[in-house]
């Protein structure tokens, strides 16, 4: 891996921090003064601007600290991930191996809620910007790619069916790396009323859905109509998939 090692970045992020929290404190008690003396003196001006600029430095040198951090995660991340799958291939072709334990479905839905809890939050810098047909779009891990014929191997992550499938780039759908900051980024969000694909609450399959409610909070998941014919007005009732489980659906919506 290449960059900051990520104790280097702990230390210096605490070590900014530490500088920030000085210099607020002392934003703070000159405020004090100026109240207890009742009055802005030209020298209070000028060291309240002295402050100021000094605290906005500090907190775009913090804010550059932080995403170095989170490059750094999610480097980890992904050699984590291609470890994983480079150890799940040399398992295929191992016959001395006793075969997998299929994991029961509740397992499997804790872990997929774990993951979306896991999920990074996106830190963007200010301009940053972070599916068709009536096909069955299910959540899968991909085994392998061939740069011969342009295709993936994946697996479904439902081991109860334990299917593989062989899918060109067009039928692959990335998950979103990063959660997204409602109060930061709201452009990277899903707004009201457009047309997704979301994984249906205790399924690994995705579904057309419009959201209903962005999420508020980092923390928060959608809010989403999934298309439902057995409902009047042709959509399910509100229910919340998280930020991981919600991607984009380039189809125009029914009507």
């Amino acid at each position: 891996m290449t960059g900051l090692p990520h104790v280097l970045l702990t230390w210096l992020l605490q070590e900014e921090r530490s500088r920030s929290e000085h210099n607020l404190v002392n934003i703070q008690k000159t405020h004090e003064r100026m109240q207890t003396e009742n009055k802005i003196s030209p020298y209070y001006r000028t060291k309240l601007r002295g402050l100021y600029t000094t605290a906005k430095a500090d907190a775009e040198a913090e804010c550059n600290i932080l995403r170095k951090a989170l490059d750094k995660i999610a480097e980890i991340k992904s050699l984590l991930e291609e470890r994983r799958i480079a150890a799940k291939i040399a398992g295929l072709y191992n016959d001395s191996e006793p075969p997998r334990k299929t994991m029961r479905r509740g397992v499997l839905m804790t872990l997929l809620q774990q993951s979306a809890m896991t999920l990074p939050l996106w830190i963007g810098k200010p301009g940053d910007k972070a599916v068709d047909g009536d096909e069955q779009w299910i959540l899968a891990e991909v085994v392998s790619y061939s740069h011969a014929t342009n295709k993936y191997e994946v697996d479904d992550i439902d081991e109860e069916g334990k299917e593989r499938h062989t899918l060109s780039r067009r039928r692959i759908i990335p998950l979103p790396q990063w959660k997204a900051n409602p109060e930061t980024d709201p452009e990277a969000l899903f707004q009201k009323e457009q047309l997704v694909l979301a994984l249906y609450p205790q399924t690994t399959c995705f579904y057309r859905a419009l959201i209903h409610t962005p999420p508020q909070r980092p923390q928060d998941d959608y809010s989403v109509l999934f298309e439902d014919t057995s409902y009047a007005d042709g959509y399910s009732p509100p229910l919340n998939v998280a930020q991981r489980y919600v991607v984009a659906c380039k189809e125009p919506k029914k009507k």
